[in-house]
């Protein structure tokens, strides 16, 4: 599983990275990018859910 953060669409509300900081990071303007090429553990695959679910600007996707 994958994480992608379209950069046109991000506002740098930056929920993804309260719910799911192991996977998100923010930029030097605060707009989210995916950390290690957005690559998600199993284990943190519910959190990569839950951050989709919570970016208001339907930002995040996920590709399996």
């Amino acid at each position: 599983m994958k994480v992608r953060v379209d950069a046109e669409k991000c506002q740098g509300h930056n929920r993804c990275v309260t719910v799911a900081g192991e996977l998100f990071d923010v930029d030097e303007l605060g707009y989210a990018h995916e950390k290690n090429d957005g690559v998600v553990p199993p284990e943190l695959e519910e959190k990569a859910r839950r951050a989709v679910d919570n970016c208001p600007e339907v930002a995040i996707t996920i590709e399996d």
